[in-house]
């Protein structure tokens, strides 16, 4: 009875995924990409340079956020196990095609990034404690007039990230051990597994241990975690390009043949689920998150001058995710010469990958940086879900329910540990799906006010001044809390 429960949901929320990423969501995050690329004139490469400038800048208030710590937070969610596991899946699933396809959605992506985040900054309120906050559901109350409509996007938010991402995550780093010999000697007497049922309750552990505190004990630790870890795996990346240098230029035309290759994009006999296009879009998606809605409730909390130097903080943000972590997977996964199959999706083909270059040890290496990336991407999306849960609320909720959520957002890291591939990445990208249909058309409506900003942050930059904004520079209708 609970088999045919389990097959019938995974099957609905499957074919719900296939509908959503097939004829909507591709459609809609490319034109919103493109769209924002040409009417800011390719924002995303023509400030990139000004984006690094921008990023070091230290606020003026100790107490409050830096550009860099709010770079950190969203950096945190969005560099995880998606980065390691979701790129290997679609390459696995999509094939070579699939890398072009992540690049392509990275750089349109990055605009919308741009957006939405300064969108945030605009649109944000002030703390009573000093410092600021904000999100999705802020400007769309403020702009658009619908506290209704927020809330409806704060719960999307907390559902996608406290439930299906942060299940994902702990699926994913348990995952990363099945190919362990450990793994099938640890069983009960009917031959069920030990080690999802002892790795989730001790990630469970972890997690509640640094949650069970205030917001700014997660930037913090984030802040510390994420440089390291990224560096360390972009390296590891490297140094197995070095070695396999010979490979580089075969991968490089497999990835650009196969992104236009009628069957890698269209799917072929399996579909268009399985097709280097959808797999590529879904993944770099779910990996860099532009146009989602996530990041712009770290990019409220920015203590900055003008709105855009956030935009452009979390435009970087997103090369950062997929330009450099994720090609450093597809890499690390190609350059081996290991053939992608579905048989090999997952964890198994960039520890497979990096054991043909390193030996035992390189299985290992994966599983400790799916730690870092998978503790990282926890902690991260919990600070997003405590904003919005304040919106909802309509004040800041009291220790006590922030206890309560913490509490079941440790339960659910150990059922995430407990569930099947297939439903558990799924889900995530129909949670993530919702909240990109509420906040793309949100955006796209309200760009004009984000590119005037651009315009008269770049004007005082042409001026030889740090750029200071005001409402009334942009001829902002709207009354803000912050910037009047």
């Amino acid at each position: 009875m609970l088999d045919t429960l389990y097959n019938g949901f995974a099957g609905l929320v499957g074919t719900l995924n296939d509908l959503m990423y097939s004829y909507v969501l591709i459609i809609l995050l490319l034109a919103a990409g493109l769209y924002f690329t040409i009417r800011s004139k390719g924002v995303q490469l023509r400030l990139l340079g000004e984006s690094v400038r921008v990023v070091s800048e230290k606020s003026g208030d100790t107490k409050a956020v830096s550009a860099f710590e709010a770079l950190m937070v969203s950096t945190a969610s969005r560099v995880g196990t998606g980065n390691i596991v979701g790129v290997a899946n679609a390459i696995a699933i999509g094939g070579y095609g699939s890398v072009f396809w992540m690049w392509l959605i990275a750089l349109v992506g990055g605009a919308t990034a741009f957006v939405e985040s300064t969108l945030a900054q605009i649109y944000k309120k002030r703390s009573v404690k000093g410092g600021s906050y904000g999100g999705p559901s802020y400007y769309i109350q403020s702009a658009i007039g619908s506290r209704a409509l927020g809330v409806v996007f704060a719960v999307a938010l907390i559902v996608t990230y406290a439930v299906g991402f942060n299940m994902l995550a702990s699926f994913n780093l348990i995952d990363s051990m099945s190919s362990y010999h450990f793994y099938d000697t640890l069983v009960t007497a009917s031959g069920a597994h030990l080690l999802p049922i002892i790795g989730g309750a001790l990630l469970a552990l972890l997690v509640g241990i640094c949650i069970f505190g205030n917001g700014n004990r997660i930037v913090k630790v984030t802040g510390v975690l994420v440089p390291v870890m990224g560096v360390l795996y972009i390296i590891m990346a490297l140094i197995v390009m070095v070695l396999n240098a010979g490979m580089l230029p075969e991968v490089l035309r497999r990835i650009f043949v196969g992104a236009f290759d009628f069957k890698a994009i269209f799917g072929g006999a399996a579909g268009f689920g399985s097709s280097a296009l959808m797999q590529g879009i879904k993944r770099g998606l779910y990996s860099n998150e532009a146009g989602v809605g996530s990041a712009p409730n770290a990019a409220a909390a920015a203590d900055v001058s003008h709105p855009v130097k956030q935009g452009l903080v979390q435009m970087l943000s997103v090369f950062i995710d997929t330009i450099l972590v994720c090609t450093a997977t597809a890499m690390m996964c190609l350059c081996t010469g290991i053939e992608p199959s579905e048989s090999l999706k997952g964890a198994p083909f960039v520890q497979a990958s990096l054991e043909q270059t390193f030996g035992a040890a390189g299985p290992y290496f994966i599983t400790i940086a799916l730690l870092l990336f998978a503790f990282t991407t926890l902690l991260g999306n919990l600070f997003y879900c405590e904003g919005c849960l304040n919106y909802i609320a309509g004040r800041t909720i009291s220790h006590r329910q922030l206890n309560v959520f913490h509490a079941f957002a440790c339960i659910v890291v150990f059922i995430g540990a407990q569930m099947k591939f297939g439903l558990v990445w799924d889900i995530a990208d129909v949670l993530m799906g919702i909240m990109a249909l509420i906040n793309l058309p949100v955006i796209l409506r309200l760009g004009g006010t984000a590119m005037r900003a651009l315009s008269d942050y770049m004007k005082q930059r042409r001026e030889g001044r740090d750029p200071v904004f005001k409402a009334k520079n942009i001829a902002l209708k709207e009354k803000t809390d912050y910037w009047n």
